[in-house]
């Protein structure tokens, strides 16, 4: 399989469970990895043969921008569902950043990490 792979996709959701976060929201960020066939699109240089990386981008955002979840785990597996859509992606491997998690200690980040195929 062949890789398209977006990182550092951002966009502010309300997700988590507490009440602050969904009232103030912050910034999650998405790496996402899609396992593809890249050979037909390349043969015939042909968009519609391939995974549009922007409208998938476009896509994760709107999602991260949308209705709350409490887990980021379940915002994983919703982006997750929305590439599997893409008639050319049969895997997809989706990181959910959550860089400013309520944790009361130092840290650099908080990821959860999937990965996914078709059914």
């Amino acid at each position: 399989m062949d890789r398209v792979t977006l990182r550092g996709l951002r966009a502010r959701g309300h997700h988590g469970v507490f009440e602050r976060e969904r009232v103030e929201g912050q910034t999650f960020v998405v790496d996402l990895v899609l396992h593809l066939d890249t050979r037909p699109a390349a043969a015939g240089d042909d968009l519609t043969r391939t995974a549009h990386y922007g409208l998938v981008a476009e896509e994760v955002t709107a999602i991260i921008a949308g209705e709350p979840v409490d887990l980021i785990e379940t915002l994983a597996q919703r982006i997750a569902d929305q590439c599997l859509k893409h008639e050319a992606v049969e895997e997809v491997e989706v990181t959910v950043h959550k860089p400013d998690a309520p944790i009361t200690v130092p840290f650099d980040d908080v990821t959860v990490t999937i990965h996914r195929g078709r059914a």
